[in-house]
């Protein structure tokens, strides 16, 4: 799933909006390239390709995994900056190469279509079942961009989308093993933080533009105050969840999440993306834990 986008409630698809003179900054296919977000795209596809070969899978297995992860995202991506197209011109937003005219709404939604249906044989070919529930996290984003971002619900794509990925990964194993619980617990506590974190920078522009996500109701000090509380219950769940004590692998991870969490909120006045990349920070911690523990149940 697209964690950066925070953008208007559902309003009329555009057809095209690329003004005369389309693709003279920087070129039709680098914006088309852009409009993917590619900065979240590839890092869940990265996210997605550790688990895989942290799991044991071989190296073709592995590669697949990450191509259906791969295409999916691109999927949501394209969804994304299409959808919102006029809007995001209408509100100068920089940044949006189907607003700003680099590349035509069109084009991108063609992408975005082209992509979601290399997605779904790629997932299938995974396992039905791993597939199956890698195409339902990657429809939650879809309906985040459609319909979920401008609603009190717009945590649950997120929360969706991150649980799952383990899941996937782990159901892809040879034998459909079961993922372990605290494996997708964790995933939703990250996809959670991650609304909060990547949504908290705009709260104020964006209830501006009429948009009423959970954070936005929230507030600015609100969602601050909250967004650790995900962050660490995520470490947490990794320290904790499996049988046996804690060991120091697990205490040293709480120790730098609970720094990595406090910290990004704390600086947020100063650096604007301070908390999503504390947010980034504890995942980081989190994902060097999960490849400890294990993704399949033993």
């Amino acid at each position: 799933m697209d964690a950066t986008e925070r953008v208007s409630p559902a309003g009329p698809v555009p057809v095209d909006t690329a003004p005369a003179g389309a693709g003279r900054r920087g070129g039709w296919a680098l914006g088309l390239a852009l409009a993917c977000h590619p900065g979240p795209a590839l890092a869940v596809t990265a996210l997605a390709c550790a688990l895989a070969l942290g799991s044991g899978l071989g190296g073709s297995r592995s590669a697949l995994i990450t191509a259906a992860v791969l295409t999916g995202q691109l999927s949501v991506g394209w969804c994304n900056d299409a959808y919102d197209a006029r809007r995001d011109a209408r509100a100068g937003r920089r940044g949006k190469p189907a607003a700003d005219g680099t590349v035509g709404a069109g084009a991108v939604w063609a992408a975005a279509t082209v992509a979601l249906a290399v997605c779904v044989p790629l997932s299938l070919a995974c396992g039905v079942l791993a597939g199956t529930v890698h195409l339902a996290a990657v429809a939650a984003a879809w309906l985040y961009n459609l319909r979920l971002k401008a609603t009190a619900l717009s945590w649950l794509p997120y929360v969706a989308g991150f649980g799952v990925l383990p899941a996937a990964v782990a159901l892809s194993v040879p034998g459909g093993p079961a993922p372990r619980w605290w494996t997708v617990a964790a995933g939703a506590l990250l996809g959670f933080a991650a609304h909060l974190a990547d949504t908290l920078p705009d709260i104020a522009e964006d209830r501006a533009a009429g948009i009423r996500g959970l954070p936005h109701r929230l507030g600015d000090r609100a969602t601050r105050l909250l967004l650790p509380l995900p962050l660490l219950g995520a470490t947490a769940v990794l320290a904790f969840g499996p049988p046996g004590p804690v060991d120091a692998g697990g205490a040293a991870a709480l120790a730098l999440a609970g720094a990595a969490a406090l910290a990004g909120p704390a600086l947020g006045r100063r650096w604007r993306k301070a908390a999503l990349a504390g947010a980034v920070a504890v995942a980081a911690v989190d994902l060097a834990l999960l490849l400890v523990r294990g993704v399949t149940a033993g």
